[in-house]
């Protein structure tokens, strides 16, 4: 399908009229938030459809919730497959009632957090990162006995969560090297607190709740992948030298909970529907209540820009099918003790890292923590990140002459 938007219908567009992804806008400081859809390189405004008649042939909630500030009652009670079929005949080429006057550049407009976030669970679900990752603390059992029976995670800081192009402060913290000291020096050698000196990114795939479930009522694997309402870029901010010193006994915590960056884009599950794919084999296979062989198709990729370069360049390239667990794996999963997810909660997969080394979601595996420095165009090398870097966060995916984006997720490092 074509639309009157002409850029929606170049090749290399992340928004052609299939996509119609979801996010949330104001037009400067003192007007309120907007919920608005993405068309090529303009943003069509809902509430303004909405006050103009244009969806009117939505049911009564779905209508209201598209003039609501946040995605969060859309979520709940809309009826996307209807809004998307509304606004597909709405943005044809072929349009009757074509809502020019509704649509603005994506330039024009400030972007925020498509919804009011919740909770935040932070899952590992590459047995490619989990492996790498295990070889370089533990060589001789690099992936632990429960790795391949449940997706393991953690409960991470909804508060700190924010939208592509904040800027991210260099975190402080407590910090060790042990490397020149005796085992038996441990309790003696004290840490230090400063700025941390390996600072990365992790490249992941978040998924946004639709309607949820009930206290004590979990979410069966049969019905788990309908309770994702969309999904976005996810740049989980990694304090590794932090990380290293406090994640034993409990996990992460301050090495994790500064910022988390995420796309402001919302591409809905319906979206993806042309890009299932059958999920690689689990051995052994799951316990009945996970099991689930439904993956997508994403080329997910990580670029670099550090002060010194004119134009970013790409670090890793991966595809989010080689995950070991899947979408409905992880929440139902998360809700088989009875934990309630709620309408905005957000559910992040972990670094996606592939078989290869050049698809390696994050530094620490790319300079196998260090030891291995990237070299820049510039002649600079890059072990962790150094101030004034910029990662940038792309995904999309591509079948038969379709083309299905994201957006980008950004963000820049400040002393």
């Amino acid at each position: 399908m074509n639309s009157f938007v002409e850029s929606a219908n170049t090749p290399d567009t992340d928004f052609p009229l299939a996509n119609l992804p979801l996010g949330v806008f104001r037009r400067g400081e003192a007007d309120a938030p907007r919920i608005g859809v993405a068309i090529g390189d303009r943003v069509l405004d809902l509430e303004g459809c909405r006050e103009a008649g244009f969806l009117a042939g939505l049911d009564e909630q779905t209508e209201a919730a598209c003039g609501a500030h946040d995605l969060n009652e859309l979520m709940e009670v809309g009826d996307v497959p209807a809004l998307r079929r509304v606004l597909q005949e709405l943005l044809r080429a072929d349009s009757e009632a074509k809502p020019e006057q509704h649509l603005r550049a994506i330039s024009d407009v400030e972007m925020l957090l498509p919804a009011r976030i919740g909770d935040y669970t932070d899952f590992y679900a590459s047995i490619h990162h989990a492996t790498n990752v295990g070889s370089m603390f533990r060589p001789d059992n690099p992936l632990l006995p429960n790795y391949k029976w449940m997706p393991i995670g953690y409960h991470g800081r909804a508060s700190s969560i924010v939208v592509s192009g904040t800027p991210i402060q260099r975190p402080s913290g407590q910090t060790r090297d042990d490397a020149n000291q005796p085992p038996d020096a441990d309790r003696h050698h004290r840490p230090t607190f400063g700025p941390s000196k390996r600072l990365d990114y992790e490249l992941e795939l978040g998924m946004f709740i639709g309607r949820g479930n009930r206290l004590g009522e979990p979410i069966p694997i049969g019905e788990a992948r309908d309770a994702a309402f969309g999904f976005c870029l996810v740049n989980d901010w990694s304090a590794r030298d932090i990380q290293t010193w406090e994640y034993q006994p409990l996990g992460p915590f301050l090495a994790k909970s500064f910022a988390t960056s995420i796309s402001p884009w919302v591409v809905t599950r319906e979206a993806l529907e042309p890009f299932r794919v059958k999920a690689a084999p689990q051995d052994p296979e799951a316990l009945p209540h996970l099991s689930d062989d439904v993956a997508y198709d994403i080329n997910v990729e990580v670029w670099l820009q550090s002060a010194k370069m004119t134009e970013p360049m790409r670090l890793s390239r991966g595809n989010f099918r080689d995950m070991y667990w899947t979408v409905a794996q992880l929440i139902a999963h998360h809700t088989s003790n009875g934990c309630n997810l709620r309408p905005g909660d957000l559910l992040a997969s972990g670094t996606i890292s592939g078989p290869s080394k050049d698809s390696r979601g994050c530094l620490l595996e790319l300079t196998w923590r260090g030891t291995e420095p990237l070299q820049l165009p510039t002649g600079e090398t890059r072990k962790f990140l150094e101030d004034g870097d910029e990662v940038i966060l792309r995904a999309y995916c591509e079948r038969d002459g379709l083309r299905v984006g994201f957006g980008e997720c950004r963000g820049k490092i400040q002393a």
